[in-house]
Order: C-alpha cells, then sequence, then structure tokens
C-alpha cells in the first residue's frame, strides 16, 4: 500500500512544482499559494499514513 500512495506524493509534488514555475513565470500570487497548498497536502498525506500504521500496528500487538 505504500508504493501507490508515495507515487500519488510524488504526483502531487510535481503538480505543486509545475504550479509554482507557472506562477513564478506569470507573477501570479494565487497560483504560488495552490502550488504550496499542493505540496502540504503531500506532506500532511505521509505524515497521516505513517501515524496510522504506526497506531495500528500498536493497537494490533495490544489485542
Amino acid at each position: 500500500m505504500l508504493i501507490p500512495i508515495l507515487l500519488f506524493d510524488v504526483a502531487l509534488v510535481a503538480w505543486s512544482l509545475h504550479l509554482m514555475e507557472k506562477a513564478y513565470a506569470n507573477k501570479e500570487f494565487s497560483l504560488m499559494l495552490a502550488g504550496t497548498l499542493v505540496a502540504l497536502a503531500a506532506a500532511a498525506m505521509l505524515v497521516v499514513y505513517f501515524l496510522m500504521g504506526h497506531c495500528m500496528s500498536y493497537l494490533l500487538q495490544v489485542s
């Protein structure tokens, strides 16, 4: 399950970099904000995945 999530995160980061490049070329703040939000969403998804992985392994160990 980690491989699809990592691939999705790489795609999100690539998309955010594309948005930021367009923002820099067009001098648009809204695209820069959108790129930053997409990059933050990718990072948050990884954090939640690893936190839930540790939580689930702990709960299965306790049971």
